[in-house]
């Protein structure tokens, strides 16, 4: 039980006994490292109930958990705060409940939750993943897992963008310059031909416009009678249309990028439970239009089309059907969340990983599910994130100034490989076993810098600053996890059964903070799961890294004479490790036995 768990009670009991008072919330936090102390209980929030000062309080709450609670064994008191001193014995016992057990931290399933469903990725099929993608996929990815060990089922999905103009300006390309090229005979991955020809369609199209400009058309006018730009748009209604040879060379494009993204999902360490395609849900929603309509929550314009006015909601009014009767995007999204629930009948809220532009549309949709009448809606969440930007500014599809996800992982192995080489200790490394070990540096740097950041914040993404063996990266806390396998392969004796009790030896000081750090990690799960932040998992993983680094650098752990104390620095080095090892797993990161 959490030491925050074991207080509240007899605080309370000592309020009422003393003071003769009721307290219904007790308020700790952890005792700032300039004071003596364990837990710090807050004072201040107790004035409203018990007359008095602060430091008188806090005294007699003080000497009363000293003579009635074995835990505590003195305290201070400053200002409103008082710091409670807690007995080895509380930490000892702690950790021998928790030092076999290899899922500490992590909450089993209750069988009466409902699932989660997460989205992410969710990419078009005209242009291979680039780093906004990456940053799309690792934090769904994560919040997934960690939503998981909070002890939620889960469901990872996304919905694939695979038609609409967009998709068509790629395949005419094709049609008009490929050449009848192939992944196969180009030697290029399927999505990144086909992203090609997206590019290569944005250049004809503006090559065109000029044309037309110079022959005296405006700009606008340029841009809507361009000739590429005409059969694009007649491509996109002979696939609605369903028109043989446009729907099999669509097939044929589309099969070309999904087997591009496997690979790159593959290589960044993602995957997903299902698939939605747009192509399937695009109609998804007309019929609650109409269901809608009837209950009074739409209504209808003199043309046919359908709107939702949600001004009362601080918002606006919302299309929801044109006045031809086709769907649009909101449209859709309200029929895909639906479909969902028919599709995974134990789902009780989503999660759509979706970048910070779209942020009125989630407010939108959210709000129309719940006046829908779901009552799922009320567990919707938009995990909203802040664009990723390089040094040299934003990156435009179109025009091929992204960077591809493929190429940036292959360049973080690169800038892995350069650093670790530079730095030396690879000596007896196999060829194989030092690309493994660059790729799972890069990856790890990569990841790491990514997620560390809260969601909501931007990222200027610099390469060779995530590859830093030293400060809060990946490199830093892998390292630390394969020092400790070190000194575990060194430890030439029997550290596994033994038990360290508190008459045999007093915990040094930099060992109770250790401690203190691993007692953490149910709480970091549980806020990250709650607060839908990878990030809270990546910087409590630096913290207790940087704890264990300042415990190593303090007490010898193998030269240690005493044989108990020894296996006990052993033991806790080891339960870090695996702490390490769980908390990077949630952040899709592996973790090297040997660095």
């Amino acid at each position: 039980m959490k030491l925050s768990q074991i207080l509240t009670s007899p605080v309370q009991k000592t309020a009422q006994q003393l003071f003769d008072v009721t307290i219904d919330r007790v308020e700790f936090q952890s005792t700032r490292k300039e004071f003596e102390g364990d837990i710090t209980l807050v004072i201040f929030p107790l004035l409203k109930v018990i007359k008095g000062s602060p430091v008188e309080i806090g005294t007699k709450i003080g000497n009363y958990l000293v003579e009635n609670i074995a835990e505590v064994i003195r305290f201070n008191v400053v200002s409103g705060f008082l710091n409670i001193v807690v007995s080895d014995d509380y930490y000892l016992n702690f950790f021998n409940e928790i030092k076999d057990n290899e899922l500490f931290g992590f909450t089993d399933v209750s069988p009466n939750d409902k699932a989660i469903v997460v989205e992410y990725s969710s990419p078009n099929t005209n242009k291979p993943l680039h780093l906004g993608h990456v940053r799309n996929n690792l934090l769904g990815y994560s919040v997934a897992e960690i939503i998981k060990a909070s002890g939620k089922k889960v469901y990872k999905t996304q919905i694939i963008n695979d038609r609409g103009i967009h998709i068509c300006k790629s395949m005419l390309a094709w049609q008009k310059f490929g050449n009848a090229q192939t992944p196969e005979s180009a030697g290029l991955k399927g999505d990144k031909l086909v992203g090609n020809f997206y590019v290569k369609f944005d250049q004809e199209y503006k090559a065109q416009i000029s044309e037309l400009i110079s022959r005296g058309k405006t700009e606008d006018e340029a841009k809507k009678q361009a000739p590429i730009i005409l059969e694009a748009q007649q491509m996109l209604l002979d696939w609605e249309a369903g028109k043989p040879d446009v729907i099999k060379l669509w097939k044929t494009m589309n099969q070309w990028v999904y087997d591009g993204f496997a690979q790159t999902y593959k290589n960044l360490g993602v995957d997903f439970d299902s698939y939605y395609y747009e192509s399937n849900t695009y109609l998804l929603g007309k019929e609650v239009v109409q269901f809608g309509l009837e209950k009074g929550i739409f209504e209808k314009d003199a043309d046919g089309s359908v709107w939702i006015d949600l001004t009362s909601d601080g918002l606006d009014r919302k299309i929801v059907l044109r006045s031809d009767g086709t769907a649009v995007y909101m449209t859709q999204d309200i029929g895909t969340a639906i479909q969902r629930v028919k599709d995974l009948p134990d789902v009780g809220g989503m999660v759509y990983t979706v970048g910070n532009e779209q942020d009125y549309h989630f407010k939108v949709l959210f709000l129309i599910l719940k006046k829908l009448g779901f009552n799922w809606a009320e567990s919707l969440f938009h995990l909203s994130y802040g664009m990723v930007e390089l040094p040299s500014g934003k990156m435009k599809s179109r025009e091929g100034t992204v960077v591809d996800a493929d190429d940036l992982m292959e360049e973080m192995t690169a800038t892995a490989e350069k650093i670790s080489t530079e730095l030396g200790k690879l000596e007896g490394y196999s060829a194989e076993e030092k690309a493994r070990l660059f790729k799972m540096i890069g990856l790890g740097a990569l990841k790491y810098y990514i997620l560390k950041v809260d969601p909501k914040k931007q990222i200027l993404f610099n390469p060779e600053e995530s590859v830093d063996f030293t400060g809060n990266t990946g490199p830093f806390i892998q390292y630390t996890y394969a020092r400790i396998q070190s000194i575990l392969r060194k430890a030439d004796f029997d550290y596994q059964t033994v038990i360290l009790s508190a008459n045999e030896a007093s915990l040094h000081p930099k060992e109770k903070e250790l401690l203190k750090q691993i007692e953490l990690y149910p709480e970091a799960i549980q806020n990250a799961a709650n607060n839908h932040s990878p990030a809270l998992i990546a910087n409590y993983t630096y913290e207790l890294v940087k704890e264990y680094n300042s415990f190593y650098q303090s007490v010898s752990i193998l030269g240690e004479e005493n044989l108990k104390k020894k296996i006990f620095r052993v033991q806790l080095s080891k339960k870090v490790a695996e702490t390490i090892k769980s908390a990077f797993n949630l952040l899709g990161i592996e973790v090297p036995e040997r660095m």
